[in-house]
């Protein structure tokens, strides 16, 4: 996969070889206020490969230690720099430092199936059964 950086931005890695996200890091220091979120652009340029999508996923540290949350699509095609929205559903200001980790990316192969319009889908056992439908 290619990747270009603007200056001062900082190159996507694993911490571990087989982990499945790259570790995206902030490329400038801001603060997330409660119950706000906050955005960022990392700099980070991809090219990625066909059939693929980039996944930003959140950093389950960052998740469970302040309650910072990130998510979003990265669609093969898109080459614009990486942009980061981070949410805090915390009751404190969670303050990112320059370099700190605050995404993941995480590339996963893509299908695309054509589309058809029916009146009726076909039967399952659970049907139109939703959330909580199968119980505790």
């Amino acid at each position: 996969m290619k990747i270009k950086l603007d200056d001062g931005a900082y190159m996507p890695e694993r911490a571990h070889d087989t982990d499945a996200g790259l570790d995206i890091r902030s490329p400038i220091a801001a603060t997330v206020f409660p119950k706000d979120s906050v955005i960022i652009d990392t700099g980070v340029h991809i090219e990625l490969p066909n059939n693929t999508v980039g996944m930003l996923k959140s950093k389950s540290g960052l998740n469970v230690k302040h309650d910072i949350t990130s998510e979003g699509v990265i669609d093969v095609g898109y080459t614009g720099s990486i942009v980061v929205k981070l949410y805090n559903h915390g009751i404190k200001p969670y303050l990112v430092k320059r370099g700190d980790k605050i995404t993941q990316l995480v590339i996963m192969p893509i299908l695309y199936p054509s589309i058809e319009i029916v009146e009726n889908l076909e039967q399952t056992e659970r049907g139109n059964g939703g959330f909580g439908s199968t119980g505790r």
